[in-house]
């Protein structure tokens, strides 16, 4: 991905703000039960954000592992010298897979023993030994050994000479859901796991359990580590979290003006006409487009900020362009800085003002921006 610090020769870019980052992380530190370590999720080039160099800020201000979905994720962070531990959320599967994890010391997660005896054959010929990571499925229905089976498949993994088991966790399907039922059927299912394996007299180096919501909910989920994503990146997963912790949106979306044209009434804008001027209007073009990460379900439905006003989007959002009717501000010029995403003056748009508009959530929004917009590190 490229990095740079510079705009000034971009038609749209991504602005990363690493003091909120920072801010983000001594927040949530803060409400962690004591002892309890800070696992940072930056999977999907840390949504978005820019997986290197999110993960030196918050390695330098407190987080304690990394984790990421896929190996070669794991291997960007380890060829830029990033030297934390890492775990793989995902699931490693091939004898290359995981003679790639050993050259890269990553810590990959096991689901099942059947996964386990695949690392046991590819260890043992390699003559070394792994850390891994043991998932267990309280209700999720995603990776991971079903609860009730815990003993016997951290029994079988045990019994593989070259693992050495450095976690089990699970994963919360509904802690951001204000009907907690279902989060406390999963964690009591969590509890009977590890009741039933001190039972058996195993003990396990670390428990985690609770992803970004689950740590705004309460330390009864945080066990040894949480591991948290959306909200190291300033977005909460729920309305109804909003008063755990002060967050700070780490990322604002900016495009400039690239012609401004005058239409009269009548005038049919974009792919399609689903809209027509009703007005002699003034239209600004701004190079952003769905090509870049902005939906096209916004179509007709998003505002941009300009000179700390709103604007309104219109017509059909393009692959590398986005209209907006400017009648109402005749002075503006070419070149001009719109805020797509951020805050300018006293208005903020968000990922969640448009998860809300087109029936999505805010991880896909920030995960959506593509990598031919740059990014821009403001430390």
């Amino acid at each position: 991905m490229i990095v740079t610090n510079s705009n000034a020769t971009q038609r749209a870019w991504v602005e990363i703000d690493h003091q909120a980052l920072i801010n983000n992380v001594v927040a949530l530190k803060k409400i962690l039960a004591p002892h309890t370590k800070l696992m940072t999720v930056i999977k999907a080039d840390a949504y978005g954000h820019g997986a290197v160099s999110v993960a030196k800020t918050v390695l330098g201000c407190g987080a304690d592992y990394l984790a990421i979905a896929t190996l070669s994720e794991g291997i960007e962070l380890r060829k830029a010298q990033i030297k934390a531990p890492i775990m793989i959320l995902g699931a490693i599967n091939s004898a290359e897979e995981i003679e790639e994890v050993v050259k890269w010391q990553l810590e990959p997660t096991i689901c099942t023993l059947s996964q386990g005896q695949v690392f046991a054959e590819v260890l043992a010929r390699l003559g070394v030994s792994l850390s891994v990571h043991l998932k267990i499925d309280t209700g999720m229905s995603r990776l991971g050994t079903l609860w009730h089976k815990t003993v016997t498949f951290v029994k079988g993994i045990q019994n593989i000479a070259h693992l050495e088991i450095k976690s089990l966790y699970s994963h919360l399907a509904t802690a951001d859901d204000p009907d907690s039922r279902v989060m406390n059927l999963q964690h009591q299912r969590f509890r009977d796991a590890i009741e039933e394996l001190k039972a058996h007299q195993i003990d396990i180096q670390a428990l985690h359990l609770a992803n970004s919501a689950g740590t705004m909910v309460g330390q009864d989920l945080h066990y040894d580590m949480v591991r948290v994503g959306l909200a190291l990146y300033g977005l909460y997963p729920s309305v109804h979290l909003q008063n755990r912790v002060q967050l700070q949106p780490v990322m604002e979306v900016k495009a400039r003006i690239t012609q401004i044209k005058n239409v009269p009434a009548d005038t049919g804008v974009s792919y399609g006409h689903s809209f027509k001027c009703d007005r002699p209007s003034t239209i600004a073009v701004i190079g952003i487009g769905y090509a870049d990460g902005v939906p096209r379900l916004l179509s007709n439905k998003m505002k941009v900020i300009i000179r700390g006003k709103y604007v309104q989007q219109i017509g059909n959002i393009t692959m590398d362009q986005i209209m907006l009717d400017i009648t109402d501000f005749p002075d503006l010029k070419v070149g001009e800085i719109v805020t797509v995403l951020g805050q300018d003056g006293d208005l903020t748009i968000t990922a969640d003002d448009w998860a809300r508009a087109i029936g999505t959530i805010s991880w896909e929004i920030l995960c959506g921006f593509k990598h031919r917009l740059p990014r821009i590190n403001n430390e």
